[in-house]
């Protein structure tokens, strides 16, 4: 298969310290050097890739760039033995779409050390729909379930539980047994949660704590905390003996104030997660688990499929906090 050239969105910088967006045609030659060619079929909107499309130099240093640190497609050209070309495959984290070409083109070359087989019982679009954040959210729900937090232990609070992580991670543990409690605050999308099995939602006002107490009175088994900030200080806080918390986002802010207490008095632990570079048995074990005994029923519920030219407005809502559920980017579009 000859390929010379292909569509991408690409992230420029302009003069002044702007940055502007625009699907131009780019060079196959252009793609960073790698083992893997993967003609891209599927991508996703993240958190991470919007940031990087408005010219955050902390996710990405170098312009111009094409984003999106997840894609799906097949192997075009392989020097790895363990990949044939026709190969169904993911590939999310490590260095893709952040200073690596990403997702938002037809095409990516990368190294095979990057590259998931696709699970036989996913489709190159489901994979999408779970995406980083998918993984992100189980890889939140494998941790807790490791530290020992069961079903019949208590609650479990989601906070952002309307958006990619959290709505996942609130599918996940409701397949598993677990009473959810959501925080959120999108007040429209109650029926939304209540599809995906939340027993009681929050808004996230009630949750953010500012009475200066160093401990408050235990609600939470376990969290799955998204936004960080205040709020995850709160989660922490209100903990019940022996409980967990993770935490894998900073929407809120990056900072974290606490104190010992609730980890010397109820003995919480505060678990991070970190999608990027997770281990590749690990992250072979919950993709795994995704296509199987943990994927949701209404997983292709509340996603919207767009093209490379309708996702402008999807990043720029995703940056204003009204993004909801999952938005994949289909390349053949």
């Amino acid at each position: 298969m000859t390929i010379n050239n292909f569509k991408a969105m690409v992230v420029s910088e302009i003069e002044g310290k702007e940055f502007k967006r625009e699907i131009i045609t780019r060079q196959i030659n252009d793609l960073p050097e790698g083992d893997i060619l993967i003609n891209v079929k599927y991508s996703s909107l993240n958190y991470k890739d919007a940031l990087s499309a408005i010219g955050n130099k902390g996710v990405t240093r170098n312009y111009p760039h094409t984003p999106g640190i997840d894609a799906s497609g097949i192997v075009i050209e392989s020097n790895n033995n363990n990949f044939e070309i026709g190969d169904e495959v993911l590939v999310t984290g490590y260095d893709l779409g952040m200073n690596t070409a990403g997702g938002y083109g037809n095409f990516i070359r990368v190294p095979s050390q990057w590259v998931v087989k696709l699970p036989q019982k996913l489709t190159l679009r489901e994979s999408m729909i779970y995406g980083t954040a998918g993984f992100t959210a189980a890889l939140s729900v494998y941790k807790l379930l490791n530290s020992g937090v069961k079903p019949t232990d208590g609650d479990i609070l989601v906070t952002g539980a309307s958006g990619g992580v959290g709505s996942i991670a609130v599918s996940i543990l409701n397949k598993l047994g677990y009473n959810v409690v959501a925080a959120t605050g999108l007040t429209d999308e109650r029926d939304m949660l209540t599809d995906l099995g939340v027993k009681e939602i929050v808004n996230r006002k009630e949750l953010d704590d500012n009475s200066g107490k160093l401990i408050l009175k235990g609600r939470w088994a376990g969290v799955i905390d998204v936004v960080g900030g205040n709020m995850l200080s709160t989660a922490i806080k209100s903990t019940k003996h022996g409980g967990s918390v993770t935490c894998c986002g900073n929407i809120a802010s990056h900072e974290l104030s606490t104190s010992i207490y609730p980890f010397i008095l109820r003995g919480i632990s505060l678990l991070g997660v970190d999608s990027v570079h997770c281990d590749m048995s690990i992250r072979l074990d919950i993709w795994d688990k995704l296509s199987s005994s943990w994927k949701p029923n209404n997983l292709n519920e509340n996603v919207d499929e767009v093209s490379l030219e309708r996702l402008n407005n999807k990043i720029d809502m995703i940056l204003e906090g009204k993004h909801k559920g999952r938005t994949i980017v289909n390349l053949d579009l």
